[in-house]
């Protein structure tokens, strides 16, 4: 069994290339892949390794780092190893959205979760808006709930601009960190009611009963389990070879899906040879699958 956690912490860090060196070098000895990103803002990763591992690059951030809890932090299992390899990243922001946080604009920010969250977002005059992008959106959301219909984060500003500044606004995302700096940019540009879902979706499935719960469907997660349940546990969803964006059962039901090919949303764009390059692919993952082994383009397992 893999724990995995996801977490950030805005804060401000200097000497990025230094310290990126040295968490490679620390991780470079462990069970644990996934990736961190370190900008000057904060940090921002998601991992997987034995608990162990995990727990011991958990503190070893917090000490490189200099403080004693994260931002957010959540922690799920796996019957596999979701992640292909370890990565750490330099990066400007944590989240690229063009608008830098610190710890005193982020003090600022209002939280809400169970409960509170649950009747907030059931209020008819509550704007409740899904930050993420819509395939995120459509694989599971809130009753309700808004999505910008963006394909990059930094483009949540233009959206943001058309936002009525009298109503009280919901945000949430997968785990909290997109949402802490539109909340940032909301209250910049003027809004007064604004709330975002505290620790965001991933947190919420977690500790909340599914019979007081007002999420709808699975929440889709950047790694080979896809997609993730009440309790954090792995969804029905999987990847489609073509296009990389998640599919349900009921999408495998076309006549256009093809296992590691295509799906009904690629099938149309996708060319002939770009078909047969997936096929002669996963032609490979088959045949290492019967071997009882893993491929190196086998995205789940």
């Amino acid at each position: 069994m893999f724990t995995i956690s996801g977490f950030y912490k805005f804060k401000k860090i200097n000497f990025l290339k230094k310290h990126k060196t040295y968490i490679e070098n620390e991780i470079s000895n462990t069970s644990i892949r996934g990736s961190i990103i370190i900008s000057s803002e904060g940090i921002n990763g998601s991992l997987a390794g034995n608990s162990k591992d995990i727990s011991k690059i958990l503190k070893l951030l917090k000490k490189e780092f200099q403080f004693t809890e994260f931002d957010s932090s959540n922690i799920s299992n796996s019957r596999f190893q979701p992640f292909h390899k370890a990565k750490v990243k330099v990066k400007k922001e944590v989240v690229p959205l063009g608008l830098k946080i610190n710890s005193v604009s982020k003090r600022r920010n209002r939280y809400l979760s169970g409960k509170s969250w649950n009747k907030l977002i059931i209020k008819k005059e509550t704007l409740l808006i899904d930050v993420r992008k819509p395939f995120e959106y459509s694989v599971g959301t809130f009753k309700n709930a808004m999505n910008p219909n963006i394909q990059n984060f930094r483009d949540f500003p233009k959206f943001l601009n058309k936002v009525e500044k009298t109503k009280p606004v919901a945000m949430f995302c997968t785990g909290g960190i997109r949402c802490e700096k539109a909340s940032i940019f909301l209250k910049k540009k003027g809004f007064k009611n604004v709330f975002q879902l505290k620790g965001g979706i991933l947190n919420y499935l977690n500790k909340t009963k599914k019979k007081d719960s007002l999420w709808k469907g699975e929440c889709f997660v950047f790694d080979n389990r896809v997609s993730l349940k009440h309790k954090l546990i792995q969804g029905t969803f999987s990847i489609c070879g073509g296009c990389r964006k998640p599919i349900s059962t009921k999408d495998k039901k076309s006549k256009k899906y093809e296992e590691g090919v295509s799906c009904e949303r690629c099938y149309d764009t996708l060319s002939s040879l770009q078909k047969s390059r997936f096929r002669m692919r996963q032609n490979q993952i088959n045949l290492a699958k019967k071997a009882g082994k893993k491929h190196k383009f086998q995205k789940e397992y």
